[in-house]
């Protein structure tokens, strides 16, 4: 099946995501896996804690991962969108499900059980490579943004993970892009209090680095974007002696 055929599927595949990864005929055999499948807005198509050890591949829309703190807060782990393998977790281990997985809009994927992509994987060790790359990457960004967020105020955090996002799932050549996020789960993510995020928006938007609507967030100026990311500490995207202030601080 080729990723041009499957109908409202992505046409762009991230290289961050495990179909961005893989060369064009291994592409094609991630992409005959299992069966397709069509989710709505709001479906919860993986539960925390379950033992279920399927895998979904995500072909089209959004997805948002997340868990529960131990106060019963939901936590926003992570966005997920086409090109993404979600689920991989148990799908490798068979142990139960560390996060939720919902649709942020409507969803379409590949559902491959666990005996599928581990046979995949033995017979095509290219994918089996670009898989574990795939975890590892996921794991350097969560462990990165553990560093990023020492020291560093909400505008700063904000800027930073928008920032991470864009540059992830944006396509080349672009200056903008598009994240469904409302300011609750954009306030998991930084983890601060909405009203700070609130805070920090508008200064985004005053700044003209984005501009906001209901549930999504439009990445205007990603140079700009990645300035105030730098202005909050040598670890943004610029990195050490990047570029000059924005004086946004001022703002939150």
């Amino acid at each position: 099946m080729s990723n041009t055929r499957v109908r409202g599927s992505a046409t762009y595949w991230p290289p961050t995501g495990l179909l961005g990864r893989v060369d064009e005929r291994d592409r094609e055999v991630l992409l005959a896996l299992g069966h397709g499948v069509v989710y709505p807005a709001g479906q919860v198509t993986i539960r925390e804690a379950d033992t279920s050890d399927f895998a979904l591949l995500l072909l089209g829309g959004t997805v948002k991962v997340t868990a529960h703190a131990q106060d019963g807060r939901e936590a926003l782990l992570a966005v997920r969108m086409a090109g993404d393998l979600v689920g991989e977790l148990a799908g490798i281990d068979g142990e139960p499900r560390v996060g939720t997985v919902t649709t942020c809009g409507k969803v379409l994927a590949r559902y491959i059980l666990r005996s599928e992509l581990m046979e995949c994987t033995k017979q095509h060790p290219a994918i089996g490579l670009a898989l574990n790359a795939s975890v590892v990457a996921k794991l350097r960004t969560a462990t990165g943004r553990i560093v990023d967020f020492t020291g560093c105020d909400v505008l700063g955090r904000l800027a930073r993970i928008l920032h991470h996002l864009a540059v992830t799932y944006g396509r080349p050549g672009r200056r903008d892009a598009q994240l469904p996020l409302s300011q609750p789960e954009m306030a998991t993510l930084v983890g601060a209090a909405e009203s700070s995020v609130h805070k920090a928006l508008r200064a985004l938007r005053e700044s003209g680095a984005v501009a906001t609507g209901y549930r999504w967030i439009t990445i205007l100026d990603l140079d700009l974007l990645a300035r105030i990311a730098a202005e909050a500490g040598p670890g943004g995207p610029a990195g050490p002696g990047g570029p000059p202030e924005t004086n946004l601080s001022k703002h939150v």
